[in-house]
């Protein structure tokens, strides 16, 4: 082990090293692109899941006053036979007591 290289052998494992890093710094650089897209995707998708949040939140409250809405046209529906049924009721009672004649 003791002997020494020749300058062709030296050249020879130089250039072979070089070879070795301009790979290892290609494969780098690919992994670098890779993990960037990764986090880009990975804050979109943040993004995404805090855009969802914020429409359930909102169909919620849409579906609340919805059913607040219906129950109002629901009520003023029944407010409305209930007049109906009074009106038809006093025009009955009001012909009843014509014809005993009060």
């Amino acid at each position: 082990m003791d002997t020494p290289i020749t300058r062709a052998e030296h050249e020879e494992f130089r250039r072979r090293m070089e070879e070795e890093h301009a790979r290892q710094n290609k494969r780098i650089e690919l992994l670098e692109e890779s993990v960037e897209k990764t986090q880009t995707i990975a804050v979109a998708v943040e993004r995404l899941a805090t855009s969802m949040e914020n429409m359930c939140r909102e169909q919620e409250r849409q579906g609340k006053r919805l059913e607040a809405l219906e129950g109002r046209d629901g009520q003023m529906w029944r407010n409305v036979v209930g007049y109906v049924a009074t009106a038809v009721i006093g025009i009955v009672l009001g012909f009843i007591f014509t014809q005993i004649g009060f």
